[in-house]
């Protein structure tokens, strides 16, 4: 069955198709799911929103596609009946659990299928571990999640009986926890401990990568280009010498704009605009005192720039390291009228990454030189490369065009061009996987739907481990079928979507035609499908209604 999109107002553009011509190219063909012309009719829709969905897509051309013999694949798969237990950690003590948890739904929801069997687990505030269910993953919040664990949850005597259980009822395990614990190496340290193989990059690199000091330090020893900052500490005094950074930075001490942000909480979490080192100084105490870290940075405010983000892929084999990174996105904030305040000093913060709003617009690829964007995509490959990361990751910075003054900048090698300056300042080791993350939007452009590119990444983490049984769930997990149901020969529906609309919900319609297509992950409707026995997915549930609703006109 094919969910097919009308594109009819598309238009082509040599640009982009030339950046996803050199982007396909570096994928080997043995991780390619679908052929190219698969693309355009659901790119729009993982654009972040209606207000974001006006992205230039070129049209799809034919490609002859090979026909596989599935029902044969699918008789061999069945005699060996071995499936991938995948263990899908999720929660945290960060304040991102509420989109852990919408990670999680979405990962459950486009990797579950005949050849690969989910367990859940999720990490409390307190680091108490839980085995739950797969229905209890659509609880509508954190704290409603919080609510029903005693009475519906398993709960683990400690971290390292959770480890022990995941060394015997799991083959792999994927994380989804965002910010502590989950992207600053802890999680990755309990199961490296304990012999538990996993989706992601290793403990060790993971403290550096998401310590933004650390990694700032790092980079700049690489020779990349790099913003410069303070780093302020608890029980430390630093006026006077802020007070000269100031000035050496030809900032006014009293009115210099500055960015202040916790160097290891993540989703830019804490992220506040500063005007002078007095300002600064009181800010950055704030968020230690509030107990988000007890280490700040205040960096320049980068004015005249535009910031990108972008997902790198690693496909090597082999044990090589291979990152290919996807086309970029160009984050562009928006004014709503007249300028106050707020807007003068607006910063892609967590609300407006996460939530609905009309202030932020997405651009994939981003609206910059093409030379520009393939020093984007080459240096965020070696900086993945440099810092020894695996499988995925998300890359965040700033292109300032030549006419910005980065004399004060250090680095002198990687990230200068004619046309300006690439600024690479936040790695991300776990990136979201909501139903219009980052992720989703770029693997889109290049022909993956969300399905192909989770278990294309599960694969590939699979093949670091030799006692992981890949043989019969290489081919199923590349190719990204949820069951045989997909396919079967000329039997194939077309179903069109219709979503939009003259209301408020607009932002919600672009949410559920995303989601299955249905409705948004936490609905009533997804809870009852789930508590029946045994659970009815997502997919399952709206193809049964499809089905029920194609017998009135048979």
């Amino acid at each position: 069955m094919a969910f097919l999109f009308r594109a009819s107002s598309l238009s082509y553009n040599s640009t982009q198709f030339q950046l996803r011509r050199r982007t396909i190219g570096k994928f080997p063909s043995s991780v390619w799911p679908y052929p190219p012309s698969h693309l355009v009719s659901r790119a729009q829709l993982y654009s972040g929103g209606l207000t974001s969905s006006r992205c230039i897509v070129p049209r799809a051309a034919s490609h002859e596609v090979v026909v596989h013999d599935r029902a044969a694949e699918e008789d061999v798969h069945k005699q060996r009946k071995v499936q991938l237990r995948v263990g899908v950690i999720c929660g945290g003590p960060s304040a991102e659990r509420g989109i852990s948890l919408n990670s999680a739904r979405s990962l459950i929801d486009h990797i579950q299928g005949d050849d690969l069997l989910v367990s859940c687990y999720y990490i409390d505030t307190d680091l108490n571990a839980y085995a739950i269910s797969t229905a209890q993953v659509y609880s509508n919040t954190p704290s409603d999640f919080d609510f029903k664990l005693e009475s519906l949850a398993q709960v683990f005597l400690s971290l390292s009986d959770f480890a022990e259980h995941l060394a015997t009822s799991v083959d792999i395990v994927f994380p989804v926890i965002h910010g502590q614990f989950g992207e600053d190496g802890g999680i990755q340290g309990l199961l490296e401990k304990f012999n538990v193989p996993f989706v992601g990059t290793g403990s060790n690199e993971c403290r550096q990568a998401f310590d933004k000091y650390e990694a700032s330090l790092e980079l700049s020893r690489q020779g990349f280009m790099t913003v410069p900052n303070f780093l302020v500490q608890e029980d430390e005094s630093n006026e006077a010498e802020l007070s000269n950074w100031f000035s050496k930075n030809q900032l006014d001490i009293n009115t210099g704009k500055v960015v202040v942000k916790p160097t290891r909480a993540g989703s830019s979490i804490g992220v506040t605009v500063a005007y002078g080192y007095v300002d600064s100084l009181r800010k950055a105490k704030e968020i230690i005192s509030e107990g988000i870290d007890d280490k700040v940075l205040i960096e320049l405010f980068l004015e005249g720039g535009s910031e990108f983000t972008a997902i790198i892929l690693d496909v090597g084999s082999a044990g090589k390291c291979q990152p290919v990174a996807l086309l970029p996105t160009e984050v562009e904030l928006r004014s709503l009228g007249s300028m106050d305040v707020n807007e003068k000093d607006a910063i892609f913060n967590y609300r407006r990454k996460y939530l609905p709003t009309q202030q932020v617009a997405y651009h994939t690829p981003p609206r910059f030189p093409l030379d520009v964007i393939e020093s984007i995509r080459d240096g965020a490959s070696l900086l993945f490369k440099s810092l020894g990361l695996r499988d995925f990751a998300r890359i965040d910075g700033w292109f300032l065009p030549s006419a910005v003054n980065v004399s004060a900048y250090s680095g002198n090698r990687i990230g200068r061009s004619k046309y300006g300056t690439v600024l690479f300042t936040d790695i991300n080791l776990i990136s979201g996987m909501e139903q219009t993350s980052f992720l989703f939007q770029q693997a889109s452009k290049v022909g993956f739907s969300h399905s192909n590119i989770l278990r294309s990444i599960i694969h590939h983490a699979c093949s670091r481990y030799r006692n992981i049984t890949m043989c019969d769930t290489t081919s199923s997990l590349l190719k990204g079928s949820k069951s045989s149901e997909l396919t079967k020969g000329n039997d194939a529906k077309k179903v069109f979507v219709i979503f939009g609309g003259d209301t408020s919900e607009r932002q919600v319609l672009v949410i559920e035609v995303n989601t299955v297509p249905g409705m948004t992950p936490s609905t009533v409707l997804i809870h009852q499908a789930l508590a029946e026995n045994p659970p009815m997915y997502p997919h399952k549930f709206f193809r049964t209604l499809l089905d029920l609703g194609s017998e009135r006109f048979d």
